[in-house]
């Protein structure tokens, strides 16, 4: 969907979407575009990716700037902050959307491998929460939306680093909702299988799909909606995490 849209219910607002040149965030990125917002969209190593996204984004109508951040970095993440605040003078939505997902045995698990995949899913989150609620808090209004995963609430064994990162996000969504109320809310979309048009063929995708209670994978598309329907009627939700998994987490 390319173009201007009818209802621009975030027309004036500004919002950050963290890993948004690939995947869900660039679709998150795009929908908010066209729903009218002013969007950040930050990279790290996707500048290509990130740049087509700003230029899709402008087309429909919409201010849009591609901002290099490691998340993992509190120093970058103050100065993606600091750019922001420069360029647009406000922040009302943050969507901590940036993570590392890939599969160790428990008995190869390595320093390494939780200081990457905690410091992008985990602590990175809280420092762009941090410095996004500084600004916030000037206007007294303001929502944060972090894209948690089903791991954090299933026990995947090869993937023990991610799901307890994601776990730890799920929490921190719910501390930081006391924390930055009344004035911001804060609220976690957790994904199920979300598969690209080109990763929907393979046989273990298949095997998923079939053990799914919808018999069908997710779509980028289906968080994007999600985190659309937060940022505009979500004024009453705070502190809740919404699977959108193919109701894969009753299982």
């Amino acid at each position: 969907m390319t173009g201007k849209i009818q209802n621009r219910a975030l027309s004036g607002q500004v919002a950050l979407v963290t890993g948004a040149g690939r995947r869900i965030g660039r679709e998150i990125a795009l929908t908010l575009g066209r729903a009218g917002a002013a969007v950040i969209v930050n990279y790290n190593r996707s500048r290509n990716e990130a740049l087509s996204t700003v230029k899709e984004i402008k087309a429909c109508g919409s201010p849009a700037v591609e901002i290099r951040a490691d998340v993992a970095r509190p120093a970058q993440i103050r100065r993606m902050f600091g750019a922001v605040e420069k360029r647009f003078g406000r922040l009302d939505l943050l969507v901590n959307n940036a993570g590392i997902f890939f599969p160790v045995r428990w008995d190869q698990l390595e320093e390494e491998h939780w200081d990457r995949v905690l410091g992008v899913n985990l602590k990175g989150p809280f420092f762009c929460a941090q410095e996004a609620a500084r600004l916030m808090k000037r206007r007294k209004h303001g929502q944060i939306i972090n894209i948690s995963s089903l791991g954090g609430l299933q026990a995947w064994p090869d993937y023990i680093h991610y799901c307890s990162s994601k776990a730890g996000l799920i929490m921190l969504t719910r501390c930081l909702a006391k924390a930055l109320a009344p004035e911001i809310r804060v609220n976690s979309i957790a994904p199920g299988t979300i598969l690209l048009p080109d990763e929907r063929k393979s046989a273990m995708v298949k095997s998923v799909i079939r053990n799914t209670p919808l018999q069908k994978a997710g779509r980028a598309e289906d968080i994007a909606r999600m985190v659309l329907h937060l940022a505009c009627n979500g004024d009453f939700i705070t502190g809740q995490i919404f699977p959108v998994d193919g109701g894969k987490s009753i299982l």
